[in-house]
């Protein structure tokens, strides 16, 4: 520019848009991905549905008007109305008693499964990654072992062997009758977790390790291990951090199948134990009187679909706000 020329003034548009980039430049990850998450109205909706469901589900013993098992043969079949909000079953069981406590069942199996699924396929993933060579093909061989396996099948041999084989021996062991005394303590879901924790991670894992191949030859990997760093100092500080955020997105979309596969083990009868309340097991009660009282199936299905929908919102509204691809 020549010497004397004055650049021209900025336009306020202009200078407001200086004005926010200089504040983002000083944003962390995190809160640079809140402020994009808090921009996305489905996310925010999704999240604000999750949170309220799991609200109810902690609160379940306060917020039913009856207790799940409770029935009243002289009202089976009732209609909605002042008795029963929602309408009775037909053992005379409060259905908006009922799909209250199916929230815990299904929120418990969906969280605790993902979340065991983010520790071991983030862990495992990271190390098979970082290890490279021999162990990285063992560690993968395994993964792909277990990837090839329909992890629906197996869950259900898992709960025809221990509930159906094992739970109904005459003479078992002390170690089999802790683990049955402790599934019917939970209502039946011990198997269902331990199915779902034993299949779930192997996507993580491809992931993680995906993702650690590629950290590993960065610049800031590569310094830290010409300082003399350890390698697990390298993976716990260097690694993870950076799989932190792809691990979340992964596992709030996974929620929903999780769910899903809990509701219709519980529909085929390898569910939760009765009368532990679940919505797969109400589905499948309220079809069999869908024609005469299809209120039986119909709002535990909207509550099923409703729960899975709003996971998918926030899943999609977190890999958006993760993605630095997505970064205006």
């Amino acid at each position: 520019m020549a010497a004397g020329v004055r650049p021209p003034p900025a336009t306020p548009r202009a200078a407001d848009r200086r004005r926010t980039l200089s504040r983002r430049g000083g944003e962390s990850l995190w809160q640079d991905a809140w402020r994009r998450l808090l921009g996305n109205r489905l996310a925010v909706a999704g999240g604000a549905v999750v949170v309220l469901l799991l609200a109810v589900a902690a609160l379940a013993p306060l917020l039913a008007p009856r207790h799940f098992a409770e029935g009243d043969f002289e009202k089976t079949f009732a209609r909605p109305g002042a008795d029963f909000v929602l309408g009775a079953d037909f053992l005379g069981r409060d259905v908006l008693s009922r799909l209250i406590f199916g929230a815990r069942i299904s929120l418990t199996v969906g969280m605790l499964g993902a979340m065991t699924a983010f520790l071991i396929g983030v862990a495992y993933g990271t190390v098979a990654g970082y290890a490279g060579g021999r162990a990285d093909n063992a560690m993968m061989r395994v993964v792909d072992l277990l990837y090839a396996f329909p992890s629906l099948l197996f869950i259900i041999l898992l709960l025809v062997v221990f509930k159906l084989g094992f739970g109904q021996r005459e003479d078992p062991s002390a170690l089999v009758r802790a683990v049955v005394s402790l599934d019917r303590a939970m209502g039946g879901m011990l198997f269902i977790l331990a199915g779902i924790s034993l299949t779930s991670w192997v996507g993580l894992a491809r992931l993680a390790r995906g993702m650690a191949l590629s950290l590993r030859e960065t610049e800031f990997v590569q310094a830290a291990r010409a300082l003399g760093a350890r390698p697990g100092r390298v993976v716990v500080r260097h690694l993870l951090p950076n799989l932190i955020g792809p691990g979340i997105v992964q596992v709030t979309l996974m929620i929903p199948g999780l769910i899903a596969t809990e509701a219709f083990l519980s529909f085929i009868g390898l569910g939760v134990d009765p009368p532990t309340p679940s919505w797969g097991a109400m589905i499948a009660e309220g079809i069999t009187s869908m024609r005469s009282h299809p209120h039986l199936a119909i709002f535990p299905g909207i509550a099923l679909a409703l729960t899975m929908l709003c996971f998918n919102f926030l899943g999609d509204g977190l890999r958006d706000a993760l993605d630095p691809r997505m970064k205006q």
